[in-house]
């Protein structure tokens, strides 16, 4: 059932993506903020109390449903998980901007790529260069489709739990950023445990994406990139998963910490890199064809997740 939950939401996602700003992305936004205007009383205590109040709101009615479609048919509990992955899952939704800026970039408009990348990434990019418009795209990217579609996929195969499981991992990275991000919320308390929360339920997914990145890609220099520069990053998870896809790509990524907050300063997990010789780390400097790179290096990833779980679904149904 897992299997064939993932594989047909994929397939109604490719058809027809959710839009970004689709009323029940809409609707977790309001409740989160509603819940933070209502808890924020500038303590670590009332934010911890937050968080739990949003995940249960959503992520205990996911369960019930659930186990009551099971109860009654499995096909039921099948619908039911397809609409969760397919809600939860954000494969298509900024890979406009990704293939946007691809295209902008191979024909030479660097000021429309410019434009997409602020669009996308909401920083001021005047200035950038090519590599430095490539690496921006490439590390949004990595980061991207590991928090929409790797991560959903190892909490959704969770026992038990699974579609709660999903929902429980979108709505922690989503509080992570919302209540840390802003320039009213960076500096206070209440955020500091959504922020961890979303750590510890982040850290064996980001580990297993960066490992896909490596068997699919250069193995050697991805494990190699891993070991050696991922706790150079500020955010150690962003650097494991970026350090060990751009060395599968054969990619340089990340930018020397003195230039992150003038890159992207509301979003230094992506920038706060190597502080090391560029003959050091191994790989290129970014240039549009490592978005090209990118693109099949999640594929390939992603089909080495669709393999796994198959050969996992059919070992279960076979013993």
């Amino acid at each position: 059932m897992t299997f064939f939950s993932i594989l047909i939401a994929l397939l109604i996602e490719q058809l027809k993506p959710l839009r970004a700003d689709n009323p029940v992305y809409n609707a977790v936004k309001l409740l989160a903020a509603r819940v933070e205007r209502g808890f924020n009383a500038g303590m670590r205590e009332h934010g911890r109390l937050g968080w739990f109040t949003v995940v249960a709101v959503l992520t205990v009615p996911t369960i019930l449903v659930y186990w009551i479609c099971l109860t009654i048919s499995p096909l039921l509990a099948l619908a039911w998980n397809i609409l969760i992955v397919y809600l939860t899952l954000g494969l298509r939704h900024y890979s406009h901007y990704f293939t946007s800026i691809q295209l902008a970039l191979n024909t030479g408009d660097i000021d429309s790529a410019r434009t997409l990348l602020a669009d996308w990434t909401r920083q001021d990019t005047r200035g950038l260069e090519i590599s430095e418009i490539s690496r921006l795209a490439v590390e949004k990217a990595l980061v991207t489709t590991h928090r929409s579609v790797f991560g959903v996929f190892f909490w959704f195969l969770m026992p038990v739990i699974g579609p709660a499981g999903a929902v429980l991992y979108r709505v922690a990275e989503y509080l992570s950023r919302a209540w840390n991000e802003p320039d009213h919320m960076q500096n206070e308390a209440f955020g500091r445990f959504a922020a961890q929360a979303y750590y510890w339920i982040d850290w064996v997914p980001a580990r297993l994406t960066a490992s896909a990145f490596a068997v699919v890609g250069n193995f050697e220099d991805a494990v190699y990139a891993w070991r050696n520069f991922a706790h150079r990053w500020h955010d150690e998870t962003m650097g494991i998963i970026l350090s060990a896809g751009g060395g599968a790509m054969g990619v340089r990524l990340g930018s020397p910490v003195e230039n992150a907050t003038a890159l992207l300063p509301a979003d230094a997990a992506l920038v706060d890199a190597t502080v090391v010789d560029a003959d050091v780390l191994p790989g290129d400097e970014p240039s549009p064809r490592a978005l090209q790179s990118t693109v099949g290096l999640v594929w390939r990833a992603l089909l080495l997740w669709m393999l796994l779980l198959l050969l996992l679904s059919l070992a279960v149904w076979l013993g």
